[in-house]
């Protein structure tokens, strides 16, 4: 029967129907995701074996690995991640808490994008490198400083997120907040931050990485514990290059753990994408 009236339909208009292809079965991300590490595994013990490199020089995966395990399990590592985990955190509250107000002030005024988007700029376009044994002058080489120099990192892409995130909110939206006379402040709440948020958690997806670059840089321009520090000690003093690669992976994992808490929190609060 469907085989005639196929038959009918190209004698009429010249054309056969399509049929639908067979829908291909995708591999999950985790499964990919391993198969990469797998790969890099393997290459990097390839490397080690054909070229003969020392451990002192670049040690094979395995010995990494065992260094890792023993570091956490001797409580090497544990100490220093701690206090770069609460300088993260004290830095994420600190940048996220200023880049939010101000990206919504940017996206909602061109008169303070025109006033402050130059010296915005310019404070981006320093590195980070130069700027970091400046903020450990004026604030020590504590917890304050690493911190402060975690929220200048994150700054900006937090910002710039807001920022197009307001300016990009459905002008329905706006128009419906100005028939219920909705005041500045319930706009912002009500109906600029809801419809912004996916940008904004974009946003931050970048920063949280990049608050672990910020906390790292900060600890080498001076501080007296963190990764950073502990790096210095394995290729310096302790001259243990197993050591420093632990601490690497360690440096590794938590910004892959930070990200993954932020695309949690953004499945949470926006859902996720079709």
């Amino acid at each position: 029967m469907n085989t005639a009236m196929d038959e009918r339909e190209v004698a009429v208009g010249g054309v056969a129907p399509r049929r639908p292809l067979p829908s291909r079965r995708r591999l999950p991300g985790w499964l990919l995701a391993l198969g990469g590490v797998a790969v890099l595994l393997v290459a990097w013990k390839v490397l080690v074996v054909v070229a003969g490199y020392p451990t002192f020089v670049l040690p094979a995966p395995e010995v990494v690995a065992a260094r890792f395990v023993r570091a956490w399990a001797d409580g090497t590592i544990e100490p220093y991640a701690a206090a770069t985990i609460e300088e993260i955190a004290v830095g994420l509250v600190i940048g996220v808490g200023a880049a939010l107000p101000l990206g919504a002030l940017l996206g909602r005024s061109r008169l303070a994008e025109q006033v402050l988007a130059p010296y915005f700029v310019a404070a981006q376009a320093t590195p980070i490198l130069a700027v970091a044994p400046l903020i450990a002058l004026w604030f020590g080489t504590g917890l304050l400083s690493m911190a402060a120099i975690c929220a200048v990192v994150l700054f900006f892409p937090v910002t710039v997120a807001t920022m197009i995130g307001v300016r990009s909110v459905d002008p329905r939206l706006v128009e419906m907040a100005a028939v219920f006379r909705a005041t500045p402040r319930q706009r912002l709440l009500w109906v600029d931050v809801p419809a912004a948020l996916p940008a904004i958690m974009g946003g931050l997806r970048v920063g949280v990485t990049l608050a672990v670059v910020g906390a790292i840089v900060g600890e080498w321009a001076g501080a007296n514990t963190g990764l950073g520090v502990l790096i210095n000690l394995a290729r310096g003093s302790l001259f243990d290059t197993p050591l420093l690669f632990a601490t690497l992976l360690t440096i590794a994992l938590l910004g892959i753990g930070l990200y993954l808490l932020v695309v949690l929190a953004e499945r949470r609060l926006v859902g996720t994408r079709t």
